[in-house]
């Protein structure tokens, strides 16, 4: 896939979801992402599938002790 090809939306909101998905995974309550150094408007936002920086994504999977590629992994395939 050829990133003029993707839904960057799409995209984003799978990204927000794979987060989500961590979290409750984890226990985590969007009180504990505060806790963490997010905002409660800045992290319903990742959780809602708004684009984020890379610095975000690095920060948010800290917290869950993975890595990047981990929620990254396949995605694109999950957009076809």
């Amino acid at each position: 896939m050829q990133a003029d090809d993707l839904d960057f939306d799409a995209y984003f909101r799978a990204i927000g979801a794979r987060l989500r998905a961590r979290r409750h995974k984890s226990g985590l309550t969007q009180e504990d992402m505060i806790a963490h150094g997010f905002s409660a408007r800045h992290w319903q936002q990742i959780e809602a599938g708004r684009p984020i920086t890379v610095k975000t994504l690095v920060r948010a999977c800290r917290v869950f002790g993975v890595t990047p590629s981990t929620v990254l992994r396949g995605l694109e395939g999950e957009l076809d």
